[in-house]
């Protein structure tokens, strides 16, 4: 069984390319399903068996994402036996994913993140400049978090103002960052020498506690809640990708072209980059039902 599913997750990596945290979260699913069937033999798990565990995520207050995801990992999981000739029908066949209501991504307006820099700003111990300039990165170029926290001393081209990104699937992407963030990058890396010393690391946020060595998506994530609070902004609507949906937001606001904001994003589909768009419709939605002599409540004309 764990051959099955080492092999299942080398297939994803070398193929696919998946990203650590992908494979991470595909064996995690997978080790779960396993102990649900009690490790009955693949060749023999059947749809009754599919529609338990369907049965069970759902009795344990998953969210309909969260099913979503790891039913369409089994799925992936035993198409590849299929195709290792291992079993010779998929028991997911009439499976169907939980419905799943497109909610608009939340962000920050800009006079937020300025609040959440400034307080950065202000603190002058490393941790806290750190997450001060992994912010304005983040915000300026709309980098995953996952590709902001692994970027290397050499990402950011100086005089080019531009970023390279190694993306999802290892592809890799250019992504111009203004001169002010420029400025701030120069300002942190006086920071980071001192922080790191002599000793080699050529991460550029770097930690010295991370077994990776460089800042965790954990540690950013906290760190960015505690800056968000001491800014005197509700830390429930602070999150590390809400950055990267700001950046989006942001730019179809000022009418940036959709096909450039596509592959700033690194979305393969522009479809993924339309939901954007969608935001500045709900925006007018909201102006006009607050605003509109039609829309207000009588005896508040």
């Amino acid at each position: 069984m764990r051959d099955f599913i080492s092999e299942f997750l080398d297939a994803k990596s070398i193929e696919k390319g998946a990203s650590l945290n992908t494979l991470a979260a595909y064996k995690r699913d997978l080790v779960e399903f396993s102990k649900i069937t009690e490790g009955k033999e693949y060749e023999k798990i059947d749809n009754k068996d599919i529609s338990d565990y369907l049965n069970i995520l759902n009795e344990s207050d998953n969210s309909p994402r969260t099913i979503s995801r790891k039913i369409s990992c089994i799925r992936e999981f035993f198409k590849f036996l299929i195709s290792e000739r291992i079993i010779s029908s998929n028991p997911t066949n009439n499976i169907h994913n939980p419905k799943l209501n497109k909610g608009l991504p939340l962000f920050l307006t800009h006079q937020e993140i300025k609040k959440i820099c400034d307080t950065a700003s202000s603190d002058k111990s490393f941790s806290v400049n750190r997450i001060g300039v992994m912010v304005k990165l983040m915000y300026s170029s709309g980098l995953r978090v996952s590709e902001l926290v692994s970027l290397t001393e050499n990402s950011i081209n100086i005089e080019q103002q531009q970023i390279l990104i190694h993306g999802k699937g290892n592809k890799e992407r250019v992504v111009p960052i203004n001169k002010e963030v420029i400025k701030e990058v120069l300002e942190y890396l006086e920071y980071r020498k001192e922080f790191i010393g002599n000793r080699k690391n050529n991460w550029l946020f770097p930690s010295q506690t991370s077994l990776a060595g460089h800042i965790t998506r954990d540690g950013f994530f906290k760190g960015l809640k505690k800056v968000a609070v001491n800014a005197g902004i509700s830390p429930s609507k602070v999150f590390p990708h809400v950055l990267r949906h700001s950046f989006a937001t942001y730019l179809v606001n000022k009418k940036a072209d959709l096909r450039s904001i596509q592959k700033m994003l690194g979305h393969e589909n522009i479809a993924t980059t339309e939901i954007y768009t969608h935001i500045s419709t709900q925006k007018l939605v909201d102006e006009v039902t607050q605003k509109h002599p039609l829309s207000r409540k009588k005896g508040k004309a």
